[in-house]
C-alpha cells in the first residue's frame, strides 16, 4: 500500500484538496499512471492503492502544490518498492521555497 500526506510548512497547517498522482515505471521504461487522488481535511491521501501487495519497482508521486508554493507549481517523488508487502508512506513537507520528503511509518 502506498499512501502520503502533505504538511503546508509555511502555514503550521495540513495541505488541503492538493491533487496527486501515482505512476509506475514499466520495464519498457515508460511511466504508466495508476491513480489519481486528492488530500483530505488531514492533508492526507489514503486512496492511491488498494491495500494488499504492491508490485516491485520504481514508483512516482507528483503533487501540484502551486497554491502552497510560487516557486515549485509541481513536485515529483520518486521511491523504489522493493518488497511490496511492506506500507510505504512518502509524506511531503512544502513551504513557498522548499520541500522536503522522507519514508513515513
Amino acid at each position: 500500500m502506498i499512501t502520503t500526506h502533505v504538511l503546508d510548512t509555511a502555514a503550521g497547517r495540513p495541505g488541503r484538496g492538493i491533487a496527486i498522482e501515482l505512476e509506475h515505471l514499466s520495464g519498457a521504461g515508460a511511466w504508466q499512471h495508476l491513480a489519481r487522488g486528492a488530500t483530505d481535511s488531514d492533508g492526507r491521501c489514503k486512496t492511491l492503492t488498494p491495500p494488499g501487495p504492491l508490485p516491485t519497482g520504481t514508483y512516482r508521486l507528483r503533487f501540484e502544490v502551486s497554491q502552497q508554493s510560487p516557486f515549485f507549481p509541481t513536485v515529483e517523488i520518486q521511491f523504489v518498492v522493493a518488497d511490496g508487502e511492506q506500507h510505504y508512506h512518502v509524506p511531503l513537507l512544502i513551504s513557498p521555497y522548499g520541500y522536503s520528503t522522507y519514508r513515513g511509518s
